[in-house]
């Protein structure tokens, strides 16, 4: 058989994914910082596209259109005109009779004086007008506008620099105060000395003495023990500074899992001291910093902005809305891409032509995906509400076991659409903001075999049982399965101890040192 080249045809149907789709799956699974950041680039790298602050333009799902008028088109302010005129009052009893308040307290004592310096320096009283006066008395600049406050506001020092001053006043030799730079770059958020020293000594090339002498300097810098290895070192530090590290409180640092333990006994031994001290010893300890780099704070924290908001109806339902703060409101130029597309070839040239219609077209698109991303959040998050309505009613346990199967079938969507609409978004409710994905769990059957519970709602009663423990009244995982079982859930001992776990609950021989040393605290 002979080998050869043939050119062959084959009809067949395959699904491809276009640019357009893959950017709407992109834009569904966003979370509101993760949109706001995508919309920035495409702000700058489409120049059809604006953004508007203000309304989203995406309804309630149970309430009509609002009006789109906006209330600053009916305010007629004071015009241009009004402004420039020279004969304006500015002495308080004037502006009292003309307004019909008193004004006695709302000029500063150093106005008039002010005010008569710039009459005696002008010739004439010339170039005075209300608008300098104003400026002159009010603080602002001399074309009118208002001073920018955050100009005179300090910057915050972080823990880095706060620790670069201390080591220039401490270290005057230039050797150790390289040293002690890159000791102080290898100090995290907290406080901590993360990188291995040898390894900083051996970058500098410098001997690990000389290193270690460097880091003992640094670990006597405010606050105090910023530059530990560990948690006990950054105790101990604390403790020398305090006079307090004897041998006693030395073996009690040194055996920290025992005292996250309560093991109040074993340390008695060995430290070599009785049940008093050992209750002192702890309660001095956690009069300590664990994280001394705390007090200068870390990267700014994003503040939680809910995707959509619930509300109690009036006629006993829940009102849905979308979060307007969250949707950004992207407009497309059109007037801009008509007036290039009308301008003659002579001025324009067809690639600008052809780029301001691939933006164009890219805008569209943008703008439809962003709105049907809208909607698609407010149908799952309305299924949602109407399924969990004993949850925003009743509380926790009455959360209802759910899956995305169950939303999706019930919208005609995907489960994978379910899912990404889900994914780090939140919802603002009566009871608290709750991530979406909190809503769906996995059911436990009942004894009886009626309704089955949600794991969250049998979690949630796991911590209550352990709540509401005495120090003589502590429960066993086997204990809780025999309650909850009395309460119609048949649950295993094993998920009990996953559920506890999960909600970082210690044993119940840990809870009962912890409760016994509590309780000899407060005595004490």
């Amino acid at each position: 058989m002979a080998i050869s080249t043939k050119l062959m045809m084959r009809q067949g149907q395959a699904l491809v994914m276009t640019p357009q789709l893959l950017q709407a799956i992109k834009l569904l699974q966003f979370s509101n910082v993760e949109l706001a950041a995508f919309l920035q680039e495409e702000f700058e790298r489409n120049p059809l596209l604006e953004t508007q602050e203000g309304d989203s333009g995406i309804e309630a799902a149970d309430s009509p259109p609002g009006d789109d008028s906006r209330a600053d088109d009916a305010f007629e302010g004071p015009q241009e005109g009004d402004w420039a005129r020279q004969d304006l009052a500015v002495d308080s009893a004037t502006l009292s009779a003309d307004l019909g308040a008193d004004m006695s307290n709302a000029f500063e004592a150093e106005g008039p004086a002010v005010s008569d310096r710039m009459r005696d320096e002008a010739p004439d009283g010339a170039g005075l007008s209300a608008t300098s006066w104003t400026g002159a008395a009010g603080g602002g600049s001399a074309d009118g506008e208002a001073p920018n406050l955050e100009a005179y506001v300090a910057d915050r020092q972080n823990l880095h620099e706060h620790l670069a001053e201390q080591l220039a006043l401490a270290c005057p030799d230039p050797r150790h105060r390289l040293i002690g730079q890159a000791v102080i770059d290898g100090i995290d958020e907290s406080g901590y000395l993360r990188e291995d020293l040898g390894e900083i000594a051996a970058r500098l090339d410098a001997d690990r003495a000389e290193a270690e002498l460097v880091l003992a300097i640094i670990q006597t810098f405010d606050p105090s023990g910023v530059g530990a290895r560990d948690l006990a070192e950054c105790l101990a530090i604390q403790l020398k500074e305090r006079d307090r590290y004897d041998p006693a409180m030395q073996a009690f640092v040194a055996n920290l899992p025992l005292v996250a333990r309560r093991d109040f006994a074993q340390l008695a031994k060995l430290c070599g001291v009785d049940h008093e001290d050992i209750v002192d010893m702890a309660a001095e300890l956690r009069r300590l910093e664990p994280k001394p780099g705390r007090a200068f704070g870390g990267a700014p924290i994003q503040p939680l902005v809910a995707d959509v908001i619930v509300r109690a109806a009036a006629d006993g339902g829940w009102h849905i809305e979308l979060n307007a703060d969250a949707l950004p409101r992207v407009l497309v130029n059109h007037s801009y891409a008509a007036q290039v597309s009308a301008a003659p070839t002579s001025a324009t040239s067809a690639t600008d032509k052809s780029f301001i219609s691939n933006c164009l077209q890219n805008a569209n698109w943008l703008t439809k995906s962003l709105e049907q991303r809208a909607r698609t959040i407010l149908r799952v998050a309305s299924e949602i509400v109407r399924l969990q309505d004993a949850f925003l009613t009743h509380g926790v346990e009455h959360l209802r076991p759910l899956n995305l199967r169950t939303v999706a079938d019930a919208i005609g969507m995907h489960e994978s659409t379910v899912s990404r609409v889900t994914s780090n978004k939140y919802m603002m409710t009566p009871r608290g903001v709750f991530e979406l994905k909190y809503f769906f769990s996995a059911s436990i059957a009942t004894t009886s075999g009626g309704a089955a519970h949600s794991a969250e709602a049998v979690r949630f009663r796991i911590k209550q049982m352990i709540d509401r423990e005495t120090p003589d009244d502590i429960l066993s995982d086997d204990a809780i399965v025999e309650r909850l079982k009395a309460s119609d859930i048949d649950i295993a001992r094993r998920t009990v101890a996953k559920y506890r776990d999960s909600l970082r609950i210690p044993s119940s021989v840990d809870r009962r040192r912890a409760k016994l040393a509590q309780a000899c605290m407060a005595a004490h």
